[in-house]
């Protein structure tokens, strides 16, 4: 990889700097969305307190001088796959482990379990260096314990580094990203400095409106719902408006009342909230419409995860 020019001498990292991917990778719910929102200073997973909120592979870009992380999100590696969608989400998860060039192996601090088990199964056939992360140590209460755990994991597999941290508080994240470069080639940036992720814009439109739904609907509505956008572009009557048309798809005619809410007000409610926040995400005004329909069963119809946009 000698530049012209540089024939003289073997080219420091300096030089090209380092480029490559970093799969974050855990059981559902450890807190992989959080860090990934934390580490980039932008949202670009939607987060929950649901499980299995991240359904496909994100990729957050992260660039700094001489160095650019790409970061793919995956869906939690989870063990029970009932549904078409399910199982979509572990192969998504287990394709990617082999392509990065080093994984982030995302746990809980004081927990481990019989899921975390099999994704580390996966990762050390996927051969690829392994970073574990113990997320939530702010929340770990016996302190005293986590010395002892840390060793217990130290003893599971060769991991490159051990990084207890925190993502919510931010805490031990500074050096995560100069960490993370020692594993990555030398190579040229992937994506130019101002691109924050490679979702488009459809997509991330989509996943705001439902990130909104699950945080307000954890309990009611809990997988059933999909979001397509039907159409995104400049208004007529105002030019620098944004037009945002969404269709909340639900799986059973009753649950489309609880979306509704009494008097369409949890509809207001939600469409208000989602509207702030593509406001801020694409920068300008917006307008948005939300239309709620049923398509019986789609968590479990190819056809109809193929049309949302999943590649089974």
């Amino acid at each position: 990889m000698n530049e012209p020019g540089h024939g003289h001498h073997e080219p420091a990292a300096e030089d090209t700097g380092r480029c490559g991917i970093a799969a974050l990778v855990g059981r559902p719910n450890v807190g992989k969305s959080t860090l990934l929102n934390a580490l980039l200073g932008r949202k670009v997973s939607i987060v929950s307190p649901r499980p299995q909120t991240t359904r496909t592979r994100i990729h957050g870009v992260l660039t700094r001088p001489g160095l650019q992380i790409v970061f793919a999100d995956l869906p939690g590696i989870h063990s029970k796959q009932p549904r078409a969608i399910n199982r979509y989400m572990n192969r998504t998860a287990l394709a990617s482990l082999a392509d990065a060039d080093v994984n982030l192996f995302v746990i809980e601090a004081l927990r481990w379990t019989e899921e975390d088990e099999r994704a580390l199964e996966q990762l050390k056939q996927a051969g690829r260096p392994v970073v574990l992360l113990i997320n939530k140590v702010d929340r770990a209460r016996r302190k005293d314990r986590l010395l002892p755990f840390i060793a217990e994991l130290s003893a599971k597999a060769q991991f490159a580094e051990i990084v207890p941290l925190s993502a919510l508080k931010r805490k031990n994240l500074e050096r995560l990203p100069e960490l993370i470069g020692r594993y990555l080639p030398e190579s040229p940036p992937l994506y130019p400095p101002d691109q924050i992720t490679d979702a488009g814009d459809r997509f991330m439109a989509a996943e705001i409106i439902r990130e909104k739904l699950t945080r307000r609907l954890q309990e009611e509505v809990p997988y059933g719902l999909m979001v397509e956008i039907e159409g995104l572009g400049e208004a007529e009557d105002e030019p620098g408006k944004l037009v945002v048309q969404a269709v909340i798809w639900v799986e059973r005619t009753g649950q489309k009342p609880i979306v509704i809410g009494k008097g369409g007000e949890l509809l207001k409610e939600i469409g208000r909230a989602a509207r702030l926040d593509l406001k801020q995400h694409f920068g300008r005004p917006v307008h948005l419409e939300l239309w709620v329909k049923v398509r019986e069963g789609w968590s479990d119809d190819e056809n109809a995860l193929r049309r949302f946009g999943f590649e089974t």
